[in-house]
């Protein structure tokens, strides 16, 4: 560690190729008693004069509890603003609250942001609180985008003004540890969509194979997408690692295999303590011999306890990492990765793609998703909903002579219609800005625990919802994408924001008649396909 990191932001530290380190300081629930200081206050002070710790990060109610709010903990580090990242979460605010933090924070010169959809609540007061959700992190990230080019908002003359511009650093998260292709490639193809909507630097999930790390490095690289990513590393202790190993926090994960390691080493005089600090610094030499911008501590809550594994880690040897990647690969039994595996490295080979994978998209394998109901509503949907195309044309001239009519019983009646066809067909709420065509024909309000429009979030396990009551709606979605041979560009296109506006109104209205979100993404699809431009890959 050198001195000038004194005299670099977090931004300036994370591009300039000099690997570093972070803390994570995980907020608190309730207050401390009149005259006595926070712990979490003079842990995070503590952190943050520490040379070796390049920025600390503020978690946003994690796990979905209800906690200090992470701006008022990053004000007591004020004098370190430039080097503090506010973590941003959808779960608790409607756009309009996210909007105004998003000021706060910015105001107060905060301006290093990690974006995320956040966890479903797990408890509240007097019962369990209903999630908002009306963001998630891809809508979120643009919006932040939008703030940093200068948000357009109405006037009450109707004129538009430019507001000022912020300088939100914005970050996002990708979860690679998932079991199944179906949920892994829709969490990749998720990051790229981020990154194009706006995220600036990247931060993996928990897990504990250096494998899948490492493929998140070569995903990056084969998608051409472009930003600093930082590994994520977790001190384990049994409670915790048993939590993960039953999918209790979601996204986190540990292996049968690991746990039993951590049940093996726990039973000893320590507790496993030697053992789980020393797999916390190995993870670290790993990031750093793999090229990672940084990596990211979490776990502890003593201050010189974040300096112990960071010194581990510094200790080892410039290669020793090659043998330590090697060491650290606990997945699940038969876990799919995108590319081969290298049998000198133990890592994954970017010429190399998943034969299986690839023989896949050649020859689309039959799946119980991609049913007759889907293929006939693809078909009606090409018919009737194709903008330009088949009897759209038609029928947006035949719901523009309705509108002129205004509120009548003809226009009421084929709502009725709409409205119960696609309650039978897919469980439609009538949200009025239908997102079928973006979901595969699977309702998000229906199938989607939080409403997702923009991709599926990290807490999956097994290909199931984090709430385990159903199926992944966007690991269904994939499979029935890809029998078609479009699942490489199921989540192109600009975030949709879905507008309440539209609630309880003809979505069919509303696409004929341009109101709903559709009316904007053909060309920025057209735009986005370039990602995944190698040909036969996707």
């Amino acid at each position: 560690m050198t001195d000038a990191r004194d005299s670099l932001t977090f931004r300036e530290m994370l591009g300039s190729g000099q690997f570093c380190y972070g803390a994570e300081l995980v907020s608190t629930r309730g207050i401390t008693a009149p005259g006595e200081r926070p712990k979490l206050v003079e842990l995070g002070e503590a952190l943050a004069a520490d040379k070796r710790i390049a920025w600390v990060s503020i978690t946003d109610n994690p796990g979905g509890n209800p906690m200090l709010p992470p701006d008022w903990i990053a004000q007591k580090l004020a004098a370190h603003r430039d080097r503090v990242v506010i973590h941003l979460s959808c779960k608790d605010l409607n756009r309009n609250g996210l909007e105004s933090a998003a000021w706060r924070y910015a105001q107060e010169g905060f301006d290093n942001v990690l974006a995320m959809t956040g966890d479903y609540p797990v408890t509240s007061y007097g019962g369990l609180a209903r999630p908002v959700f009306d963001l998630d992190s891809v809508s979120l990230i643009a919006l932040l985008k939008a703030m940093n080019d200068g948000l357009e908002v109405p006037k009450p003359s109707g004129k538009l003004e430019r507001l000022p511009k912020t300088n939100f650093y914005i970050g996002c998260a990708v979860s690679p540890f998932k079991r199944y292709e179906r949920e892994l490639m829709p969490q990749y193809f998720k990051l790229a969509r981020k990154i194009h909507c706006g995220a600036q630097w990247v931060i993996s999930q928990l897990g504990y194979d250096m494998r899948k790390f490492h493929e998140l490095k070569l995903f990056m690289e084969w998608a051409r997408v472009q930003a600093p990513l930082i590994g994520n590393v977790y001190v384990l202790n049994k409670t915790v690692a048993g939590m993960f190993h039953k999918n209790k926090i979601p996204g986190c994960v540990v292996s049968d295999r690991l746990y039993e390691l951590v049940e093996k080493y726990a039973a000893g005089p320590d507790k496993g303590r030697a053992f789980f600090l020393e797999l916390a610094a190995k993870q670290l030499a790993v990031f750093k011999g793999m090229g990672f911008a940084g990596g990211y501590l979490g776990g502890i809550h003593k201050a010189d306890a974040f300096g112990q594994v960071i010194e581990m880690a510094e200790k080892f040897g410039g290669n020793d990492w090659k043998a330590l990647a090697k060491e650290i690969q606990f997945p699940k039994p038969d876990e799919f990765y995108l590319f081969e595996q290298n049998p000198e490295t133990g890592l994954g080979d970017i010429t190399q793609l998943n034969r299986a994978y690839r023989e896949s998209l050649l020859h689309p394998p039959k799946s119980p998703h991609a049913n007759l109901a889907y293929r006939l509503t693809r078909r009606v949907h090409e018919l009737a909903f194709t903008r330009g195309k088949g009897m759209f044309p038609s029928l947006q001239k035949f719901y523009e002579r309705l509108e002129k009519n205004g509120d009548n019983l003809a226009s009421r009646a084929l709502h009725a219609i709409e409205r119960v066809s696609k309650e039978m067909s897919f469980g439609c709420k009538d949200c009025g800005d239908c997102s079928l065509p973006d979901t595969a024909y699977l309702c998000p309000r229906a199938s989607c625990s939080k409403t997702g429009r923009n991709g599926p979030c990290g807490g999956s396990s097994d290909g199931r919802c984090e709430l385990d009551d159903k199926e992944c709606l966007w690991a269904r979605a994939y499979e029935r994408l890809k029998y078609y041979g479009e699942s490489g560009h199921m989540l192109d296109g600009p975030a949709v924001f879905y507008n309440a506006k539209l609630e309880g109104t003809s979505s069919w209205a509303n696409t004929f008649l341009g109101r709903d979100h559709h009316r904007a993404v053909p060309a920025e699809k057209e735009k986005q396909k370039e990602t995944f431009a190698k040909a036969g890959q996707l």
